[in-house]
This record gives structure tokens, C-alpha cells and sequence, in this order.
């Protein structure tokens, strides 16, 4: 009996079939402190890692990235800013895909027209023999320093979700309507804004006067501007010669003039500082310009001789 045994040889070469496979991964953006009274945009920047792996049949072929970046966690206000947020509290910023931060880092799934820049990479050789692709994006951002209602603390948004890296071969030169294999680079953005405050002065001048013998009142003012919920107070010092708050000195040479700076419209309060009990203002920030009347008041006295008196009041805010 003849009996014929029949073997099957199957050759495989897998690397001629195996599908090209991105992996992505992405540093963290941290601006640090961030200043909202001034409003000083505050830059840092991303970096987003490409890998690329394929077959021989991939060689030479163009990969096209689309990296979709959404709202992230802190979403978005509008086209020009997303947000980070501190409870409910929002800090405004922008990522954008070029340094001179004009063009928006946008995604086919938000509202918004802006879309992912393209990023294109050629399958090559890695190593001598296996086929490939690596690459990195830098994504630049600014902090705008707005609001300027937004609270001290600390800032985050995360992008766990919300970035879909589509990528496929492709000879597209947009990334209007991406298609292909997804993946994903979780990353989070973060700032602080620290407590703050600002303050500025109008002078008060009494104006030209003749004989001093009745009140003559003027006024002027401090303007603090504080971060939202900054508790802080302003004092005035007594002047150049260091006199009680009513009592203070104008002074041209050895003569002087008696006037005071008072809290309210009466010119019953005197404002001091901490030498005087009870005569500071106190205050609490809104994130916006308080302003804060300073009345003056000289009262009658003996007249010196004509020219000009002036005192230099230190105004100091406390916070």
C-alpha cells in the first residue's frame, strides 16, 4: 500500500503585512504666577512626541498627524481663549500652533474655526531594519492674564480627554475632516495667581489763596486695584515734618502751613497711618480700580509770606 503524506509550508513574512501603529505622549504646560492687574501674557510651551511603526510595505510612505487639541477640562470662553479653572473661578489662555502665536490650536470637534496644524512624517528605516517614524510638536501658549476677576490660588486644565491624534497615509494638506487610527496625548495646563495689589495717587492742591482766615478744603484720591477677596489697608504718613494727621506741615524754608487729610467728606476722620489708632482705610479687592476720596482741609491760621508750600504724604498699601 502506497501512502502519500502531504505537509503544508507556509512562509510568513510579517512585517510585509503589519499596519502602520503612532504612539504619542506630552509634556505638561506650566506658566507659572501669573499677574492679572497688569494683564502680562505669560508664554510656555509643549512638547508633543511622535512613534511610528509599520511594515516594508510602508516605506516611503507619507503619514499624515492630525493633532486635535479640544477645550480641554477648563473649556473655552471663546475663539480667542480657553480657560483654566480654579473652582469657579476661570484664568484665560491660548494654545496656538506657530511662536509668534497668531495661529490657534484648534480641533475638527469644537465650535470653533480654528483646526489641528498638519504635521506629516516619510516611513524610513529605524535601526537598519525596522520600519518607522519619530517626530515631536511643540505647542506654544499664553497665559492672557484675564480676568482680572479671577481669584488667587492655582489653575488647571486637563486634556485626559478631548485630543483625538488622527493619522493615516494620506497626501491631505488640511485637517478639516481628519480620518485614521486615533490616539491620544494626555496632558494638563497650569498657573497660579498669586495675591496683589496696586495703588496709585491724584494729588491735592489747595489752589492759590490770600490770607488764611477761614477753611479751605480740597481733595485727592488713592486708587487701590487687589486681586478679588485681598484683604489690604492704606495708610498716610505724616508728611515731611512727620506731624499728627491734622496737624500736618506744607513747608516753604523755615515757614510752614497747617493742613489735614481726612477719610470723610466732614473732615471728622483724620487718615493716618499706624501711629494713629483707628485711622487707616481697609479694603477688601474686586479684582478692579477701588477708588478711595483723600479730603484735605487747611484751616485758619496765621498767614506765612506768599510762595509756594508743598508736603510730600507717603500713601502705603498693605495687603
Amino acid at each position: 500500500m502506497l501512502r502519500s503524506i502531504i505537509a503544508l509550508l507556509v512562509l510568513l513574512l510579517p512585517s510585509l503585512c503589519l499596519a502602520q501603529s503612532c504612539s504619542f505622549s506630552a509634556t505638561n504646560m506650566n506658566f507659572g504666577a501669573v499677574d492679572i492687574l497688569s494683564a502680562t501674557p505669560v508664554s510656555s510651551t509643549s512638547t508633543i512626541s511622535v512613534s511610528c511603526s509599520g511594515g516594508l510595505l510602508d516605506l516611503g510612505k507619507r503619514l499624515l498627524i492630525c493633532p486635535d487639541i479640544g477645550a480641554g477640562s477648563g473649556g473655552a470662553s471663546s475663539a480667542a481663549a480657553r480657560q483654566m479653572l480654579n473652582g469657579a473661578s476661570s484664568l484665560n489662555y491660548q494654545l496656538y500652533s506657530d511662536n509668534g502665536r497668531s495661529v490657534v490650536w484648534g480641533s475638527s470637534s469644537w465650535p470653533y474655526p480654528s483646526r489641528a496644524p498638519v504635521y506629516a512624517l516619510t516611513m524610513s528605516l529605524l535601526n537598519g531594519s525596522l520600519v518607522g517614524a519619530t517626530g515631536s510638536l511643540t505647542v506654544y501658549g499664553t497665559a492672557l492674564g484675564t480676568p482680572s476677576t479671577a481669584l488667587p490660588g492655582s489653575y488647571t486644565s486637563s486634556f485626559a480627554s478631548g485630543t483625538s491624534f488622527y493619522y493615516s497615509y494620506s497626501s491631505a494638506t488640511n485637517c478639516n475632516a481628519p480620518t485614521g487610527t486615533t490616539g491620544t496625548a494626555p496632558f494638563t495646563v497650569n498657573a497660579s495667581v498669586a495675591a496683589n495689589c496696586l495703588v496709585s495717587v491724584q494729588n491735592i492742591n489747595f489752589g492759590t489763596q490770600g490770607v488764611l482766615s477761614a477753611n479751605t478744603d480740597a481733595a485727592g484720591s488713592v486708587t487701590a486695584t487687589c486681586t478679588p477677596g485681598t484683604t489690604y489697608t492704606i495708610s498716610l504718613n505724616g508728611g515731611t515734618t512727620n506731624a499728627a494727621p491734622t496737624a500736618r506741615k506744607m513747608t516753604k524754608g523755615s515757614e510752614t502751613v497747617t493742613y489735614g487729610l481726612y477719610k470723610d467728606i466732614n473732615r471728622s476722620q483724620p487718615w493716618g497711618d499706624v501711629n494713629t489708632p483707628g485711622s487707616t482705610v481697609a479694603g477688601t479687592g474686586t479684582g478692579t480700580a477701588q477708588l478711595l476720596t483723600v479730603y484735605g482741609r487747611v484751616p485758619p491760621q496765621t498767614t506765612p509770606s506768599p510762595g509756594t508750600y508743598v508736603d510730600t504724604v507717603v500713601v502705603t498699601l498693605t495687603y
